[in-house]
């Protein structure tokens, strides 16, 4: 059985900042373009009040995100507990994207363990927050984060990254990513 919140509380919070894995999903205006979905990690979301919720967004294989949020706004946040009670949170809203060279980035980052790789925040006003009952999610054990991606950082370096950045800043229908105005 579904049920709505008003917002976050204490106890919601806690269920959604112990979670090793969330999904964002996005999708471009209109009927055409691709939806996109992405699993996030390492430790790098953030509830701030009980209707605004922050995350790090590290340096992936493509731009969706930022591009569709810069498109229309429009995003969803999927949590599943993998131990523990079976349950999903689905929190809707709608985000606008804070990249290194504007002046909140510091007191954004600042929420959260320093971390390589950072091309930008996703900060986002919720609208919608509902859970439902997971039975269909099945059990995981965590075992640790993947060594690849700071494997991949420190051998690029932080000049390489922002060259993979500006190289890899249009998404998949063509739609801009960071914009090369703010710079970083």
């Amino acid at each position: 059985m579904a049920s709505e919140f008003a917002g976050i509380d204490e106890k919601l919070r806690v269920f959604l900042e112990a979670q090793r894995l969330f999904f964002v999903a996005t999708a471009p205006t209109g009927s055409g373009g691709h939806v996109n979905l992405s699993p996030k990690g390492h430790d790098t979301f953030r509830v701030i009040d009980s209707h605004t919720i922050a995350y790090l967004d590290l340096t992936g294989s493509g731009v969706e995100t930022i591009a569709h949020i810069r498109d229309n706004g429009r995003i969803t946040f999927m949590f599943c507990a993998f131990q523990g009670p079976p349950r999903i949170v689905r929190l809707q809203g709608r985000g606008h994207v804070v990249q290194p060279s504007q002046p909140e980035f510091a007191e954004w980052c600042d929420r959260f363990p320093e971390q390589d790789g950072v091309r930008s925040v996703i900060v986002a006003g919720l609208e919608r927050i509902a859970d439902s009952c997971g039975y269909g999610v099945p059990l995981f054990a965590y075992e640790g984060e993947r060594p690849q991606m700071q494997a991949w950082l420190d051998h690029k370096g932080p000049e390489g990254v922002q060259s993979y950045q500006a190289e890899h800043n249009v998404s998949v229908d063509g739609l801009p990513g960071l914009n090369p105005l703010e710079g970083h």
